[in-house]
């Protein structure tokens, strides 16, 4: 199973740029390009978070205009700049959301199961792992023990060493490790939310963070940096998951790629077997 992962496109109304800079339309026009052009074999792409970046409804609509040339499922779950009610007003007829409540849901694709966590906290930039969603979680997770599967959610609950994001980060990390200790099935917990890629280890398995396809928060790891963007190479994590007989769930592999166009591909041998130059 190929699942791709987009996080933070932050679309805004038609002709607006992102504080004044980004043309974030241009830059997810150009990431639905990519994947239709370089990853049809993509069962699923989860959009971890920042879908938009006021919640308001013209921005869904442009949002959905802009994903609508991808056909395959697309999973989003809401982040910071989202607006729970207007999210699952404008996206409940486009993906089946719970009708009251946060918006966590779960999607098996194949053998694999997508549980999509909703880490939000409402107006608050933070997010929040609450026992009513540890609740839930441990529900959904209990209800098949057997099944390899991937947690996806907005904000990342460790910490990356910028101080900003760092505050803003997912409250109650540890009651979200202890419940995840209970449950080997889950391979491992993507977010967004940074707008970087970054890896590393949570409650004992694999925990990365996916670009944004649109504009980098700047790697500022001194204490006292300000906040600040710049304009990166976009990109996007692709997982790829696949059996292993010496692995009760399977073997989950990430790829950060890399969104544009780039010259290639070029041949490391010549027709007649020997290595080009």
């Amino acid at each position: 199973m190929i699942i791709g992962q987009l996080s933070d496109p932050h679309i805004r109304k038609k002709g607006e740029r992102a504080y004044g800079v980004v043309d974030t339309a241009a830059h997810l026009a150009a990431a639905v390009d990519f994947i239709a052009a370089t990853l049809p074999a993509l069962d699923a792409l989860m959009v971890t978070g920042d879908l938009v970046d006021f919640g308001e409804p013209d921005e869904y609509a442009h949002f959905l205009e802009l994903i609508a040339p991808l056909s395959l499922p697309i999973l989003p779950i809401p982040g910071n700049h989202d607006r729970r009610e207007t999210f699952r007003a404008t996206l409940a007829g486009w993906i089946d959301l719970p009708a009251s409540g946060h918006l966590s849901y779960v999607r098996d694709v194949g053998p694999l199961r997508l549980v999509m966590l909703d880490s939000t906290v409402p107006g608050k930039p933070h997010g929040h792992t609450c026992p009513e969603r540890l609740a839930w979680l441990d529900q959904v997770l209990s209800e098949a023990p057997l099944k390899p599967s991937i947690l996806a959610l907005h904000h990342p609950p460790f910490a990356t060493g910028i101080r900003h994001m760092d505050a803003q980060g997912c409250h109650n990390a540890d009651g979200l490790a202890d419940l995840l200790a209970r449950h080997p099935q889950v391979l491992a917990s993507v977010a967004g939310h940074v707008h970087r890629t970054v890896v590393t280890s949570f409650a004992g398995r694999p925990a990365s963070i996916a670009p944004s396809p649109a504009h980098a928060v700047s790697l500022a790891l001194a204490p006292d940096a300000p906040p600040t963007f710049h304009l990166e190479p976009p990109g996007l994590h692709v997982h790829i998951w696949q059996p292993d007989d010496a692995l009760a769930f399977g073997r989950l592999v990430t790829h950060a790629v890399p969104i544009g166009s780039f010259s290639g591909p070029h041949p490391f041998f010549a027709a007649d077997g020997k290595l080009v130059g």
